[in-house]
C-alpha cells in the first residue's frame, strides 16, 4: 500500500501548494488513472515562523517544528517532509524527536547533483540557508562538493526577493532579471549547475532562466517523498 506522506508546510504555503501539486502529479504519472498521494498537511502560520527566525529564536522555531513532526506522525505519517530549505536547520532536532524517517531536502538535492557528476555548484535561498553550516556543510561534506554563493549584497538580494515578494505571491519580471544576473555570477565563480535551495525560487526562475543546469529543490524534494511512498 502507499505509504502516507506528512508534509510540514505553510513556510510559505505559496510553495507548499507546489509540494501538494507535484506529489499528486507525480503519484498520477506513476500511477496511472485517479490515483493521487496519500498526504498529511501541518500547515503553520509562517508570520510566527518569520518572526523567530529574523531573531534569532532558533530553539522556539525548533520547537514548532518538533511539534508539528510529533502531530503527523500520531495523525499516520509514515515519513516526515520539511517543506522549506531554511528550516532543515533543525532537521537533525526534529528527526531525533520522532521515531519515523525524514527526508532531508538537502540530501535529495545532493545525490541529484553528484548523479550530474558536477563539482561546483551554486546555491541561492534565503541569507540563513546559504551562509550557514546546516546547508552548505552538509553538501560539502557528505557529497564532496564546492559550493558557490553570490556576494553579500546578492545574498541580500536574493533574500528580500524571497521574503518580500515571492512568499506574498508577487512575481516582478524586474526581479527575474535581477536573479539572472546573480546566477550568471554564480556561473563565473565556476558554477556547473545552480541549485535553487528554497522552495519559493521556482516560482520565478525556470530552466531556460539559467545557462547552466538548475536543481529545483522543491520538485527534488517531492520526487524522493514519491519515490519513498511506493516504494515495497
Amino acid at each position: 500500500m502507499m505509504k502516507v506522506i506528512g508534509l510540514i508546510g505553510g513556510m510559505s504555503w505559496e510553495s507548499s501548494a507546489e509540494y501538494y501539486r507535484i506529489i499528486n502529479e507525480l503519484v498520477k504519472e506513476d500511477l496511472g488513472g485517479l490515483h493521487s498521494a496519500r498526504i498529511l498537511l501541518y500547515s503553520v502560520d509562517f508570520a510566527e515562523i518569520e518572526t523567530l527566525q529574523r531573531q534569532g529564536q532558533w530553539k522556539e522555531a525548533t520547537d514548532m517544528m518538533v511539534d508539528a513532526a510529533k502531530r503527523l506522525e500520531k495523525g499516520g505519517a509514515d515519513f516526515v517532509l520539511i517543506c522549506t530549505n531554511t528550516m532543515h536547520k533543525m532537521a537533525d532536532d526534529v528527526l531525533e524527536a520522532i521515531s519515523i524517517p525524514l527526508i532531508h531536502i538537502a540530501d535529495a538535492t545532493g545525490e541529484k547533483v553528484k548523479e550530474k557528476k558536477m563539482k561546483t555548484v551554486g546555491l541561492l535561498g534565503t541569507k540563513f540557508t546559504m551562509e550557514e553550516d546546516f546547508y552548505v556543510g552538509r553538501l560539502q561534506r557528505a557529497y564532496g562538493l564546492k559550493v558557490v554563493t553570490p556576494e553579500e549584497d546578492e545574498r541580500q538580494t536574493v533574500h528580500e526577493i524571497i521574503f518580500k515578494e515571492l512568499c506574498l505571491g508577487i512575481r516582478k519580471e524586474s526581479s527575474r532579471q535581477r536573479m539572472k544576473e546573480i546566477i550568471e555570477g554564480l556561473v563565473s565563480k565556476g558554477a556547473e549547475g545552480v541549485i535553487l535551495g528554497c522552495t519559493e525560487i521556482p516560482l520565478l526562475i525556470r530552466e531556460q532562466d539559467s545557462p547552466v543546469p538548475i536543481f529545483d529543490t522543491t520538485y527534488i524534494h517531492c520526487e524522493a517523498a514519491v519515490n519513498k511512498a511506493l516504494s515495497g
